[in-house]
């Protein structure tokens, strides 16, 4: 294999790792790639970032729905919700978002 040959094929492949790290990347920041999710009896209906690394994320549980703030630093627990199925709401049957869910929660309190 002459010099040039050589300089080409590791360009080509520098650039396809290039090109596969880029799109992994960008899947993962997409939210393309999510873990299973319903594993143990615990899942996220919804989340809501609310800065470069704060977000409130409403978690279902076992027998609770979870109003949790998440930074970079703990995870607090700001309100308890009851089950879908006991919720007096839950028989209109439409999809709510999650500002709906999270201004029902607060007036609630």
């Amino acid at each position: 294999m002459e010099q040039p040959d050589l300089l080409r094929v590791t360009a080509s492949l520098l650039l396809v790792v290039g090109l596969l790290l880029a799109l992994a990347w960008a899947a993962r920041r997409g939210g393309w790639l999510r873990a299973a999710t319903g594993r143990g009896g615990l899942r996220v209906s919804a989340s809501q970032r609310l800065g470069a690394r704060a977000s409130l994320a409403i978690v279902e549980v076992e027998d609770a729905r979870l109003v949790l703030g998440i930074t970079a630093q703990q995870i607090t627990l700001l309100h308890t919700l009851p089950p879908r199925g006991d919720a007096p709401d839950a028989a209109e049957g439409a999809a709510r978002t999650f500002p709906d869910a999270l201004g029902r929660a607060v007036t609630r309190r």
